[in-house]
């Protein structure tokens, strides 16, 4: 039986929980496992009962804002935000979990993941923020890319 590895389960999850995104630059799912157990799920988009930038227009694009900056000027919330605020919601704990990402987390979601006692970070894409590099180095979190990158 040819059946995917949990690193491929998972990720492809959230990969498909990032169909859901509402945002215009860019699509990123998030699932969070605890002991092979999905605790729960977010993608990027506007708070809940908010109009959706596929609505309004993007406000960084309209401001000429680049990507890894300014993340305070945005109508959505990350997708690691929305998974971390939906465990919380329904009394979940994400304490020693991993979360899945299909994009490396920006320093807002590094500080969110660090203060939230996620334990390992897996992701799909690179995202250019250096503090949350930093961030992540100085904390015991496992980071990893998936699948791993050869040169």
């Amino acid at each position: 039986m040819d059946r995917p590895s949990n690193d491929e389960y998972f990720m492809s999850m959230a990969e498909l929980v990032s169909q859901r995104s509402t945002c215009v630059r860019r699509k990123v799912g998030a699932v969070v496992v605890k002991d092979k157990h999905i605790l729960s799920t977010g993608y990027n988009g506007s708070p809940k009962g908010t109009k959706h930038c596929e609505e309004l227009g993007c406000i960084r694009d309209q401001m000429n804002i680049p990507s890894g900056t300014r993340h305070e000027l945005c109508r959505g919330v990350h997708a690691e935000q929305n998974a971390v605020a939906q465990a919380a919601y329904f009394g979940v704990s994400v304490k020693d979990a991993t979360i899945y990402t299909t994009t490396f987390p920006c320093s807002m979601c590094a500080k969110i993941l660090i203060n939230s006692g996620i334990k390992e970070v897996v992701y799909n894409t690179g995202y250019m923020d250096d503090l949350s590099v930093d961030l992540l180095k100085e904390t015991n979190i496992i980071v990893r890319v998936f699948p791993e990158k050869t040169d």
